[in-house]
């Protein structure tokens, strides 16, 4: 059956009424439609090439390569077809790649920015395999953009404001959260493995199964999606603020990752079961062009915050096996799962362009043969601080990096660091509480 045919016989199995179709943009969320069922397929759908010129306040900047504002073709991709377990009427949700008129993609497009790396490992007969960790505080419900984000209650109207890592109890507060998570992911195709946690009160952590790198960023959008709405059934706010509370930690997106050949094996391990020169060299890439690749990883002004405090993320980029206060810890595994973990990224990255920066930096590194330092021995805490201290020295790197340019191609460059630099002068426009507290009258 054609595409189209695919997507109908499934839609009418399930006596889906309408379908949202949608395009995630620079920031990971949403853009799209919602179209009946009964008229999917029956003809073009475009949707402005625009949406990828969107701040994260919903205003445009210029886009020197669209200025005749042109529409793109959306292409659905029936592989991603799913439920929408929330709905109250049968919904079902499906992702779109954006094409131009000639049938290329459009390269800006955040999904297709990961294709593009995926298929550079590809021509070598290597396969990326990414395993994401994610965390998120839940929050009582407010509408005041001034007030402090405070837990929500638990059982018996208990507030939990105090740091309990990894307690059983604490999770049970919000049971009934955690399972309606569990089973629309189920519904979905989401593959979370274990919750638990985390260091801040109210502030958990899920992991998800190792897969297909595209499949795995596809997966963190919608697992985004899903929580923000079971939180609102429950009463609830969720958010992947990078450092929503100033007293306690952060929020991080860790990335395991490791590389097959086409017959499945790890080629961070030779066959005697030592690492092999691949996986050092992949660790060396990490560390020369990760720098260069940081506003895919802290792509807001509030990222920075996450790196002022050990326990919310290592601000460094050495490895070790074993050692979580390191930028790059390698987990004691088996050969056959020798993998890194990218530790420097925030829970408010888009999923898939922070995979495709993670995944080209070692790229890069496999590829120019590059040695990466000893291995850390003890705390790297009080190391170096490798990594930039605000956002507009990222912007900077990323917009000069011909390697970046390379990897995730240089009209996405252009206006991702375009996109960032508008982002931050927003932000520069905005007076603080601290300005108006203590420097209004005594400066």
């Amino acid at each position: 059956m054609s595409k189209p045919d695919v997507i109908q016989s499934w839609l009418e199995e399930r006596n889906i009424e309408d379908v949202e179709a949608f395009v995630p943009d620079m920031a990971g969320s949403a853009r799209g439609k919602i179209i009946p069922a009964d008229k999917f397929g029956s003809g073009e759908i475009k949707m402005p090439e625009a949406v990828f010129a969107q701040t994260i306040s919903g205003d445009y900047i210029a886009d020197k390569l669209n200025v005749e504002d042109r529409d793109m073709l959306l292409v659905p991709d029936p592989t991603t077809l799913r439920p929408v377990p929330w709905a109250t009427d049968p919904a079902a949700s499906v992702f779109f790649d954006c094409y131009m008129r000639d049938g290329s993609l459009v390269t800006k497009s955040p999904r297709a920015v990961l294709r593009n790396v995926i298929a550079k490992f590809e021509a070598r007969g290597w396969v990326p395999v990414v395993a994401p960790e994610v965390e998120f505080y839940l929050l009582s419900p407010h509408s005041d953009p001034d007030a402090e984000a405070k837990p929500p209650e638990g059982r018996l109207g208990w507030t939990e404001n105090v740091r309990q890592p990894y307690s059983i109890d604490s999770m049970n507060d919000y049971e009934p959260f955690i399972l309606d998570v569990y089973n629309y992911c189920e519904a979905q195709g989401i593959l979370v493995d274990t919750l638990s946690q985390e260091m801040g009160p109210a502030q958990l952590e899920i992991n998800f199964k190792h897969g297909n790198a595209l499949e795995l960023a596809d997966q963190v959008f919608l697992f985004k999606r899903t929580l923000r709405e079971v939180a609102i059934t429950h009463g609830m706010h969720v958010t992947f603020l990078a450092k929503p509370h100033a007293e306690e930690a952060g929020s991080s997106m860790h990335i395991h990752q490791s590389i097959l050949d086409k017959s499945g094996s790890n080629i961070f391990s030779n066959s005697d079961g030592t690492p092999s020169d691949l996986f050092y060299n992949y660790i060396a890439g990490l560390q020369r062009y990760m720098p260069e690749a940081m506003l895919a990883f802290a792509p807001y002004v509030n990222s920075y915050r996450r790196f002022a405090s050990p326990w919310s993320s290592p601000v460094n980029l050495a490895w070790a096996i074993d050692n979580r206060t390191v930028g790059l810890r390698v987990p004691d595994s088996p050969p056959e799962a020798r993998r890194v973990e990218n530790r420097l990224a925030g829970s408010d990255v888009n999923p898939y362009l922070v995979i495709a920066a993670t995944l080209a930096c070692g790229y890069l590194g496999m590829v120019e043969g590059l040695k990466p330092s000893k291995e850390a021995q003890g705390s790297a805490y009080s190391g170096e601080f490798d990594l930039h201290r605000h956002i507009y020295a990222a912007i900077e790197a990323m917009r000069s990096s011909n390697a970046m340019r390379s990897m995730l191609g240089d009209e996405f460059v252009s206006l991702y660091t375009a996109l960032k630099e508008a982002e931050y002068s927003e932000f520069q426009e905005i007076i603080t509480p601290y300005e108006r507290e203590i420097l209004m009258f005594n400066v």
